[in-house]
């Protein structure tokens, strides 16, 4: 019995063969690899996903390490689409992982091809950005998306839902991207879902003046974010695919 074989064996026990095949063959794209979208990663790749493209700019900073899944006190200062690619690999060597360090947004955007991959994974913190790939995204018939809300100032694990998009209530992330749609007079042509909490807290300790990571989001403020919130939500749109994938 090949590797391969032997590492999905659960998976393929709950599943089924074919289910297993057809996970195999869809190509999944993850734009961000930070707190949820690393846990995203692994959750797809440890599920049976082989083609899998991860996109992110940014290099591993020492605050990512609380809550991302490749941010450790040796990979500190790598490129993270290559430090997860490498975690990656460790876990699937058969993997065909694609790692892009590049952003997103209105001069990148055409250069990704979404049109390529049955699934689109949106995990940017950038609202513009973000609101870009929805649009984008939801104009492709043969590809689904799934989209992460607001991570940040999130406590309570049992308050994170799935929703269609336009139902989501409390989240201020979402509220944004709807008054950005409003704005550009342009909406999403296809309902989506979302992984969102409705939970806010506030930050109660005092904003670090050095240390921070570096941003290209160039975001007024940093909110506090732990693992076991992160990890969820990229656990859930995992699920989402996998979920999907699944359907003969």
């Amino acid at each position: 019995m090949a590797i391969e074989d032997q590492i999905f064996r659960r998976a393929e026990l709950l599943l089924g063969e074919e289910a297993m095949e057809r996970i195999a063959q869809r190509r999944v794209i993850i734009f961000g690899v930070g707190g949820v979208g690393s846990w995203c990663a692994e959750s797809l790749v440890r599920s049976g996903i082989r083609q899998l493209t991860i996109v992110d700019s940014d290099r591993v900073c020492i605050t990512n390490i609380n809550r991302q899944l490749m941010a450790t006190t040796k990979t500190v200062g790598q490129a993270k689409v290559e430090a997860l690619k490498e975690r990656l690999l460790t876990i699937n060597p058969s993997a065909e992982i694609t790692a892009l360090q590049q952003i997103f947004n209105e001069e990148t955007a055409e250069n990704f091809s979404l049109n390529t991959y049955d699934y689109i994974v949106d995990a940017i913190d950038s609202l513009k950005d973000k609101a870009l790939l929805i649009l984008m995204a939801t104009q492709l018939p043969a590809s689904k998306l799934f989209s992460s809300m607001g991570a940040a100032l999130k406590l309570d694990p049992t308050r994170i839902k799935v929703t269609e998009f336009w139902k989501v209530q409390g989240d201020p992330l979402a509220r944004a991207l709807r008054k950005k749609f409003k704005h550009y007079g342009r909406f999403p042509e296809q309902k989506f879902q979302v992984v969102y909490s409705d939970e806010l807290l506030d930050n109660r300790g005092c904003p670090a003046d050095e240390g921070e990571e570096p941003s290209q989001f160039n975001k007024p403020q940093t909110n506090g974010t732990l693992a076991h919130i992160t990890a969820i939500f990229g656990f859930m749109l995992a699920g989402l695919v996998i979920q999907d994938a699944t359907k003969a």
